[in-house]
């Protein structure tokens, strides 16, 4: 399996890394119509996961949203190829943070702060890394799960870190963390991911129960980091501004899933903006909650 991936997926990679965006853009057309028509990729899931969400739609309004997220997948993927080998310059062009945003970061690494992130799978969070990392003065760190994929978890892991971006994985984050502790620097949670019901903290989200990981929260209070919540707008095709919003300066003070809670319902709220940006894909339901 290595020896493919080697000699064929990764030879492609970069000649599509490379590719002007007029042609990047009309091979995601392609893909819109392989993956949405051919294949139906996941669009048991995408489906289901749409019409709970949105019960007020109807059949045809799904369908619309359906085939808009299933166009800007194609986009996603192949706009993330392309880190593998976009200039500085073009990259700060298609993702920048905004004026106030880049403030926002400036400030506590004058006051020498470090901060926790909070995202979610919406927009093209991996530019939003590498926008990061080209415009602020903090190191990054990402907490990722490895791929079982050894080649292509080397390949994401170089995709991420160009452009200086750093790496945690999941099973050390604490301990990474406390290592760090006299560095100035961020470290961000993608915190939409699909956890174990037991202990989750359980909320409603998009008309769902929904399980969401409580690491953040542990983590900003543990160490009283500042807790920053991160937005991406794609304002037209391919172009996106990361936008900034300090949650609690004092995570020590709040209350137990209060910060969870928080950056849930900022996240509902983006994706209710922007719908056809965020993962659909994902079986971000696969989990029942516990009986009482």
């Amino acid at each position: 399996m290595q020896r493919i991936f080697y000699i064929f997926f990764l030879p492609v990679a970069y000649f599509l890394s490379f590719l002007p965006e007029f042609l990047l853009y009309g091979l995601s057309d392609v893909l819109f119509v392989v993956s949405y028509f051919l294949l139906s990729y996941r669009k048991k899931t995408v489906r289901s996961n749409l019409t709970l969400s949105f019960p007020e739609l109807s059949k045809k309004e799904i369908l619309t949203l359906e085939r808009k997220f299933y166009r800007y997948m194609g986009d996603l993927f192949l706009e993330t190829l392309k880190t593998l080998t976009i200039s500085r310059k073009t990259m700060l062009k298609k993702c920048s943070l905004t004026p106030e945003t880049k403030a926002l970061f400036d400030h506590y690494a004058k006051n020498k702060k470090s901060l926790i992130l909070v995202l979610g799978h919406h927009g093209n969070w991996e530019w939003a890394g590498n926008a990061f990392g080209l415009q602020c003065k903090q190191p990054l760190y990402v907490i990722y799960h490895p791929l079982s994929n050894k080649p292509f978890n080397s390949l994401v892991i170089k995709m991420r870190t160009r452009f200086g971006t750093r790496l945690i994985e999941m099973k050390s984050t604490l301990r990474d963390m406390i290592a760090k502790r006299g560095e100035v620097n961020v470290t961000a949670f993608i915190a939409d991911q699909s956890p174990t019901p037991e202990g989750a903290y359980w909320t409603t989200f998009l008309n769902q129960d929904t399980p969401i990981f409580k690491g953040a929260e542990k983590i900003a209070r543990k160490l009283e980091y500042p807790v920053v919540y991160v937005s991406l707008d794609r304002y037209k095709r391919g172009y996106y501004k990361v936008n900034a919003q300090v949650l609690f300066e004092n995570p020590g003070l709040t209350k137990e899933n209060e910060i969870s809670e928080k950056h849930t319902r900022i996240l509902e709220k983006e994706i209710l903006r922007q719908p056809e940006t965020w993962l659909w894909s994902h079986r971000r339901w696969k989990h029942k909650r516990p009986a009482a």
